[in-house]
């Protein structure tokens, strides 16, 4: 199977930057072991005008059959026989976009801390797969490609034999495609668009594919016309799941419509409803409450780390008393949609001087983030694989090292006060946990513990007697002696 991504540049803006975001040298040819075969990248050409980078995967046959335990479909011989003798060597497949999930993983999250504005701007591209499978044709690779910005999208159906044309056309098409995208974009729809072109997966499609196919769909299948046939080949036709891929865009479709925030969406439940009593939503209180706790602190400089579309900022704003405020985020497509909230480009001199959003993930250490004197995290740590949180806690608390931080994520135990939301569901599928009040006060106290600093906790929204409120806050305080011994360290 093979693969190229080629892009043009200048002097200043060499082609050659391709290696930066894909993390792969021009001058080095690297190969790497899949569970599938041997990966293998290198450049054909690396200029300052023109770049090009070639992903070729070696699938062995042989070691597909034996990972599938030698079962052949339905027994029968042939079947057994086509395990060994098909185009798997040869055709993009599932194959090929597990190979560029494993190879290319952190340019296909968009991260490049060498280049990160390279990153987030789009760039020109021309992607080429020589041979790859086509359930439906050329007209079916137009219908995918076409809606996603490319300028050209083009996709030539190779003949079953060339010496031979009378025999007709195979399912298999030179796929080009030309335009000017973000490059972390077009490996996400390569991931997604191969498989489903091949109409098959070669590995078992578990529950989390569905997490899977929305990471790599966020930013453009939510719109997608096609977007039912893309679940529902990506994920194997299995029905349940595909249902659920569906329910979940619609949530999306929801978040991005004209009346609608994503906090209005981000939970499977209706926020809105506390009770008769409290007909403030709990979005609008989470504000309110940080506000309040960053005005107690003094903070005039103001990190809002995983902005999201920028809610918490535009509230910033508002208030004098902030003078400078960052948002970050690791979505570009969702500071695209803060930057419009917020009206940058219509702002005055004075204000816009006031506000930066970057890109950037919260679980490496930023230069850009030092010096401030808070940070929020509001609703964002129960995004994160708790794997990852002790890189989130040394970013934050060890080398942004900001006076206050203020942390909110939902409490679990008060989830069966939503009647909206089904028992043992968590309120948003990309929650990777969500904490009891006792599980979220051990992480407080241990992170507090570890970089310098004291805690303590609030509620937010109705504090429940039997389940506590909806949302739970924890203020850190960065301990006055460590603080001098920082200073003193700089």
């Amino acid at each position: 199977m093979f693969l190229t991504i080629s892009t043009t540049g200048t002097p200043e803006r060499p082609a050659t930057d391709l290696g930066f975001l894909l993390h792969k040298h021009p001058e080095k040819a690297q190969d790497f072991s899949t569970a599938h075969g041997r990966a293998h990248v290198f450049y054909p050409e690396a200029s300052d005008e023109r770049c090009t980078a070639a992903l070729l995967l070696e699938v062995d046959p042989v070691a597909l059959v034996r990972r599938g335990k030698g079962k052949g479909r339905g027994g029968a011989p042939d079947a057994a026989l086509a395990q060994y003798v098909n185009d798997r060597p040869y055709a993009a497949s599932s194959l090929l976009a597990v190979a560029v999930s494993t190879v290319f993983r952190s340019a296909l999250r968009g991260v490049c801390a060498a280049m990160p504005e390279r990153a987030a701007a789009a760039m020109p591209l021309r992607v080429e797969v020589p041979a790859m499978p086509a359930r439906g044709g050329a007209e079916l690779v137009h219908r995918l490609f076409e809606p996603l910005g490319w300028s050209t999208v083009q996709a030539e159906p190779v003949a079953l034999d060339e010496e031979f044309p009378e025999w007709g056309e195979s399912r298999y098409v030179r796929l080009v495609l030309e335009g000017e995208l973000r490059l972390a974009d077009a490996l996400r729809q390569l991931y997604v668009l191969l498989p489903v072109l091949d109409d098959a997966k070669h590995y078992w499609v578990a529950p989390d594919e569905v997490d899977k196919l929305l990471r790599a769909g966020d930013g453009w299948l939510a719109e997608h016309p096609e977007q039912k046939l893309i679940a529902s080949r990506y994920l194997a036709r299995r029905r349940g799941l595909t249902r659920e891929a569906m329910d979940r865009l619609e949530l999306v479709r929801l978040a991005e419509a004209d009346d609608l925030d994503v906090e209005d969406v981000d939970n499977a439940v209706d926020e809105t409803a506390d009770t008769e009593e409290q007909p403030v939503p709990l979005a609008v209180r989470r504000r309110d409450a940080i506000l309040a706790e960053l005005r107690a602190a003094g903070a005039g400089r103001v990190l809002d780390l995983g902005c999201g579309q920028g809610q918490l900022v535009q509230t910033l704003l508002k208030d004098a008393s902030f003078t400078e405020i960052v948002g970050m985020d690791v979505s570009v497509r969702a500071l695209n949609l803060a930057g419009r909230r917020l009206k940058l480009d219509r702002m005055g001199e004075r204000q816009a001087a006031r506000v930066t959003l970057l890109q950037g993930s919260l679980t490496y250490t930023d230069k850009r983030l030092t010096g401030y004197d808070a940070a929020v995290l509001s609703e964002v740590i129960e995004h994160v694989d708790l794997e990852r949180l002790p890189s989130l806690e040394y970013a934050v608390f060890g080398a942004a090292r900001p006076r206050t931080v203020i942390v909110t994520t939902p409490n679990v135990e008060y989830n069966v006060r939503w009647e909206s939301l089904p028992a043992g569901h968590v309120r948003h599928g990309d929650h990777r946990f969500e904490w009891t009040r006792e599980e979220f006060r051990r992480w407080a106290q241990e992170a507090a513990r570890q970089y310098g600093y004291d805690v303590r906790h609030a509620p937010v929204g109705p504090d429940d007697p039997e389940v506590g409120p909806p949302t739970q806050m924890a203020v850190f305080t960065a301990r006055q002696t460590d603080r001098k011994k920082e200073v003193k360290a700089a």
